[in-house]
């Protein structure tokens, strides 16, 4: 196995233990504090994005894991 295909899947094991804590943290409830809840939805806003970049760059390597074998 090359060198290249390894990284890949190294970076590919990454990015899915990182997907798994991101779907994890926005399946938890929110706060019944209202001020914590707002904090919170701020926080649900950015995981969102991050789990959505993620979930590219997964689909990039999963590409280039697939041309290379």
């Amino acid at each position: 196995m090359s060198e290249e295909l390894v990284e890949l899947k190294n970076k590919k094991q990454e990015l899915t233990e990182r997907l798994e804590k991101i779907k994890k943290d926005l399946a938890n409830g929110l706060s019944a504090d209202s001020e914590e809840r707002a904090v919170e939805l701020e926080n649900r806003d950015v995981l969102m994005e991050i789990a959505r970049v993620t979930e590219e760059e997964l689909a990039l390597i999963n590409q280039k894991i697939n041309a290379a074998g």
